[in-house]
């Protein structure tokens, strides 16, 4: 039967996924060794896989198959056999709300638990609704675009011609569904960046003056020196990163959008810098923090299922170590922009908490970008000024 076959594929796709990699990457690689699967076997196991981690532990006890059953029910509004075997009083009921759905499913499990979902709700951030952060987890983030002012018009235009469906939420910002292959719609990436929505909110945090210095000391690929160049275009920029190819991702998104002055340099913040920094002073210092990505996980919701719940306090450590190191080469009077892509307040108010404490840093604001409430990412952002 089609439905045994479904379930199968899942199986063993469950069986030999251990959490290591991205599980996009994982599916990638695991398609490539297993040409014999149909582009309907791969689509239909990567619904159910997906779907199946979004569930996070919530009904751990129940059989996996009757939990894959919830969970497509939860995350999907269009029918699928597991659901029609597994669950046959709910399987008229997908295109409900998903609180309407999460309703019927209290009432067929008396063991659910929505707080099961996400099983570290302890220490969440207290400005975090919980029980709607809980909900966002069945709901796929957007994509978001940011745009270079200025260049708004073309590229709705050119969505248009595709017939990629659309929301411009400002001059500056578009909603794309999920999945939108860009590259089949713009012919070069200078004139927008993929960049999360709550990711762009932090940008309301620096504040950058005319021809001012700024350190982005965990670049990555640049998404946040890239937002503060086109806050304010005049800033100097030094970017580094411990990984030396995330830099190299750097430079061409640095040359797609036209940037040619700034300096990078490959540094471990864990060390001491001073042989390469000891003369250099900065008019502000984003620190894009390691983390637990936990406000990250409606994007990558096997984390649900396979996060250690003490690896919490390696990246405290981590924040506080690198803060420490990086806040002596910012001059006085300047900020400090901290950020993580946290739910989880040990790094995130504990960690400004420290740094205030610890450090000659006075906060001046923070916030919780709510993410779950746009369907987009949830971050944390601090501004502290260096006293």
């Amino acid at each position: 039967m089609r439905i045994e076959h479904q379930i199968r594929a899942f199986e063993q796709i469950f069986k030999n996924y251990d959490g290591l990699l991205p599980l996009h990457r994982f599916l990638f690689i695991y398609f490539k060794q297993n040409k014999k699967m149909g582009s309907s076997d791969r689509r239909w196991s990567s619904r159910y896989i997906y779907s199946f981690f979004r569930l996070g532990k919530a009904l751990i006890k129940e059989q996996q198959v009757v939990r894959l059953a919830v969970a497509d029910f939860l995350c999907n509004t269009t029918p699928s056999l597991v659901v029609e075997t597994h669950l046959p009083a709910l399987a008229a009921q997908m295109e409900q709300p998903v609180k309407t759905k999460l309703e019927l499913v209290q009432q067929a499990f008396a063991d659910f638990k929505l707080a099961d979902v996400f099983s570290f709700h302890q220490n969440l951030s207290a400005a975090v609704e919980k029980e709607d952060f809980f909900v966002s987890f069945f709901t796929q983030p957007d994509l978001f675009l940011r745009i270079t002012t200025g260049h708004l018009k073309p590229l709705l235009e050119a969505l248009k011609e595709h017939e990629v469906p659309v929301q411009e939420l400002s001059e500056t910002t578009l909603v794309l569904p999920n999945g939108t292959k860009l590259e089949n719609v713009f012919p070069n990436q200078k004139f927008y960046q993929v960049q999360d929505l709550s990711s762009q909110k932090t940008g309301m945090f620096f504040e950058p003056k005319t021809w001012d210095y700024w350190w982005d000391c965990c670049a990555a690929s640049g998404g946040k020196s890239l937002l503060l160049h086109d806050l304010e275009p005049s800033v100097q920029l030094l970017v580094s990163d411990v990984r030396e190819n995330s830099l190299n991702n750097l430079d061409d998104r640095f040359h797609e959008a036209g940037i040619k002055k700034y300096q990078k340099k490959v540094l471990d913040l864990l060390q001491n810098n001073d042989p390469d920094l000891h003369h250099y002073e900065f008019d502000g210092i984003i620190l894009d923090a390691p983390c637990s990505g936990s406000g990250t996980w409606g994007r990558t919701p096997e984390m649900l299922y396979f996060f250690d719940e003490h690896k919490i306090s390696h990246y405290t450590r981590l924040q506080k170590a690198i803060a420490t190191n990086v806040v002596k080469y910012l001059k006085p009077g300047k900020p400090l922009i901290y950020i993580t892509c946290s739910v989880f307040k040990q790094e995130n108010e504990e960690v400004v908490g420290y740094l205030e404490e610890n450090l000659s840093l006075k906060l001046e604001k923070m916030e919780v970008i709510k993410g779950y409430q746009d369907k987009a990412d949830t971050m944390f952002v601090a501004r502290l000024i260096k006293v």
